[in-house]
């Protein structure tokens, strides 16, 4: 199995600093309230006003800086810690929580990007450096967010895209893991109400602009909040994985064009896959049967991807992020 590499680290960490502070071209989750609402980005949004949309800013950072703890000896490296002491500091933060409390903004990001800036702030702990500390309210803001949001949802978001709610749980979970007992038993209970009964998946995907399986994202969770209980599981929801059914989740995805923005979202959709299936493996053990299938799945989806994580705009603002999900683990 393909491993994260310095050579990795060096070209997805150079990428992502090349446009975490590229103000242009940028798209802007804003409901203007008045004319006044109509300014530059990095007014909005102090810190996160780069790599094209906010979510993929506050992904790109958790990237750089677990590629900075991961390889601290890199050249790079200094340039994300430099890029960190200007950027994550309490001022720059009290901007974004300024933007949270505007009216309308209650669903700015949910869940997609709270869980990323939960996971940033998580990677941010993990150094010894103040930027977790000025992150804290931030990322306590969000914890919140989750906690009045989930006991609402009465269906669960399956989709394969930013508002698929396994992928923000999975996220989130780990976030929570040490720091607020009641969102985990919230996270667990809610995961197992959704899908806690889930049979004989049929996956119906990938869709045309997706980048996440809801099959594979979906089991990927249900391994975290089920422990010693997700082998049953599994074997009831994807009951004949061992024979490479349903085929298309072991199939990798085509990309017909990675200029197009939404058809670029199918690498991304082979880089979590690998991601999940490289996981999902793990937590069967190697003695079930599909754990080898599923390694062998989790190296054809990265092959696929790998080489176009960079090289062009539509994907290269976000793809890193997603390569070191699959490499490296969470």
């Amino acid at each position: 199995m393909t491993q994260l590499t310095p050579d990795h680290a060096t070209r997805f960490a150079t990428a992502t600093l090349s446009h975490l502070g590229r103000e242009y071209p940028y798209k802007m989750d804003l409901v203007l309230n008045d004319p006044e609402d109509a300014k530059p980005p990095r007014e909005h949004h102090p810190i996160f006003h780069g790599s094209f949309d906010w979510h993929s800013c506050v992904h790109g950072w958790w990237q750089i800086l677990r590629l900075a703890r991961r390889f601290p000896d890199l050249p790079v490296a200094a340039d994300i810690r430099a890029r960190a002491d200007a950027m994550l500091v309490p001022d720059k933060v009290a901007g974004e929580l300024a933007f949270l409390a505007r009216p309308y903004a209650a669903g700015f990001e949910r869940p997609y990007g709270w869980a990323w800036l939960l996971a940033l702030h998580a990677e941010a702990e993990r150094h010894d450096a103040p930027w977790a500390a000025a992150l804290e309210p931030l990322a306590l803001a969000f914890a919140a967010r989750f906690h009045a949001f989930l006991p609402k949802l009465t269906y669960p978001l399956r989709v394969g895209t930013h508002f698929n709610i396994a992928f923000a749980l999975l996220l989130a979970r780990h976030w929570t893991e040490t720091r607020d007992a009641d969102l985990v038993a919230l996270i667990d209970t809610r995961a197992r109400d959704w899908f806690g009964h889930d049979r004989d998946c049929q996956a119906w995907e990938p869709g045309g602009d997706e980048f996440l399986s809801s099959a594979l994202t979906e089991a990927h969770l249900m391994a975290a909040v089920l422990g010693s209980e997700f082998t049953g599981w599994f074997d009831a929801f994807l009951p004949r994985a061992a024979q490479q059914q349903p085929a298309t989740l072991f199939t990798p995805a085509s990309v017909s064009d990675r200029s197009d923005g939404k058809i670029a979202h199918l690498d991304g959709l082979n880089l979590s896959r690998a991601w999940s299936w490289r996981a999902i493996a793990s937590a069967l053990g190697p003695a079930h049967p599909t754990a080898p299938i599923a390694e062998d799945a989790a190296q054809h989806h990265l092959a696929a991807a790998l080489p176009h994580v960079t090289g062009d705009c539509m994907g290269e603002h976000w793809l890193a992020s997603f390569a070191l999900l699959a490499l490296d683990g969470f």
